[in-house]
C-alpha cells in the first residue's frame, strides 16, 4: 500500500474512533454545561488553537466568491445548525440514540448526490451495503430502541435533521470545495460556530446551572482539539480523495464504537445482540468497497507481476 492511500485508511479509522467517542462526551458535559453555550465554548475554543495552528504554518484563508459562499455555507448548515440540534438533541435522548439516528446520514449523502452528480451512478452494491450497515444498527440497538421510544420525539427529530444536514453539506463540499485547504475549511465555519452559538447559550439557556467542573473542562477540551480539529480537518481531507458515499458510511461505525468504549469503560455489558449488529455493520461497509477492494487487489498484483 501505497503512502497516500495508508494516510487514507488511518484517517478513516482516526474519525471512526473519535466521532465514535464524542456522542459519549457530548451527554457527559451535558451534566455541566447547557447544550448551546457548552457548543459554542467547543468551537470557540477549537477555533482559537487552530487560528494559532494556521498562523504557525502560514496558512491563508482563501478569499474568492466561491470560497467565502462555501465557508458561510459550511459554517450554517454543517456547524451552527446541526452541532445545535444535536447538543439539544441529547438534552432529552440518550447518546447510543442520538448515534443511530444520526447514522441515516448516508442515505441523504446518496439522495443529494442524484442532484449534484446526476452523471454518477450510486452503485448498488454501495446502497445494499448502506442498508446491511444500517439494519445492524438497529440490531445493536433494538432492545432499547423497543422499549425507550417515549424519548422526545423533537429530539430525536432534532438530530434526524443534523444528519440530513451534514449530508447535504458534504456533497456541496465534494462538488465546489475541492479547491480548499482542509483547515481553512474548517476554520471560519468553527468561528462562526463558536460565536453564534455561544450568543445563543448565554441569552437563551438558564446559565445559573452552569458548572465550570473538571468534567466540563476535559469534555470541552477533548471535543474542541480532537472532535473538531482534527477529525473535521481530516474528514474534509479525505473528502477531496475519498467517494463521498463510502466516507459517510463512518456513521455507522461510530455507534459501534459508543458500544466498545461502554463496555472498556463504564462496565456496560456487551451482547450477542451487540456483536451480531456489529459484524452486520463491518459486512455493509465491506459489501459497500467490494469493487474498490477488488480493484486495488488486481492493480497491486499486476505490478507485483
Amino acid at each position: 500500500m501505497n503512502t497516500e492511500k495508508t494516510k487514507i485508511v488511518l484517517g478513516y479509522i482516526l474519525v471512526c474512533l473519535v466521532w465514535g467517542s464524542t456522542w459519549m462526551a457530548i451527554r457527559i458535559g451535558l451534566d455541566s454545561i447547557t447544550p448551546f453555550l457548552s457548543a459554542g465554548l467547543r468551537f470557540s475554543l477549537a477555533s482559537i488553537l487552530l487560528y494559532l495552528y494556521m498562523r504557525l504554518k502560514n496558512i491563508k484563508l482563501q478569499t474568492d466568491k466561491l470560497s467565502i459562499i462555501i465557508y458561510l455555507a459550511t459554517g450554517i448548515f454543517s456547524f451552527i445548525l446541526p452541532f445545535g440540534l444535536v447538543y439539544w438533541g441529547e438534552n432529552y435522548i440518550p447518546s447510543w440514540l442520538a448515534s443511530v439516528l444520526f447514522a441515516v446520514m448516508p442515505f441523504f449523502v446518496v439522495l443529494f448526490s442524484f442532484v449534484a452528480f446526476p452523471g454518477e451512478k450510486v452503485q448498488s452494491d454501495k446502497i445494499i451495503g448502506m442498508l446491511v450497515g444500517f439494519a445492524g444498527i438497529v440490531v445493536i440497538f433494538s432492545k432499547n430502541i423497543s422499549s425507550e421510544l417515549n424519548f422526545s420525539i423533537w429530539g430525536m427529530l432534532a438530530v434526524l435533521l443534523s444528519g440530513a444536514m451534514q449530508g447535504g453539506t458534504a456533497i456541496m463540499m465534494k462538488k465546489y470545495g475541492g479547491h480548499l485547504n482542509p483547515l481553512s475549511l474548517n476554520f471560519v465555519p468553527i468561528v462562526m460556530a463558536g460565536i453564534c452559538l455561544t450568543i445563543v447559550g448565554l441569552t437563551t439557556e438558564n446559565t445559573s446551572t452552569i458548572r465550570l467542573d473538571i468534567k466540563a473542562i476535559v469534555t470541552i477540551t477533548y471535543l474542541a482539539v480532537f472532535g473538531t480539529i482534527i477529525t473535521f480537518t481530516t474528514y474534509f481531507w479525505l473528502l477531496k480523495r475519498m467517494n463521498v458515499v463510502i466516507l459517510s458510511l463512518s456513521s455507522f461505525i461510530t455507534p459501534i464504537v459508543a458500544v466498545i468504549l461502554g463496555w472498556l469503560f463504564m462496565g456496560e455489558v456487551l451482547t450477542s445482540r451487540d456483536l451480531l449488529g456489529s459484524a452486520m455493520v463491518l459486512s455493509g461497509i465491506l459489501l459497500a468497497n467490494i469493487k474498490g477492494l477488488k480493484s486495488y487487489y488486481l492493480l497491486a498484483k499486476s505490478n507485483i507481476s
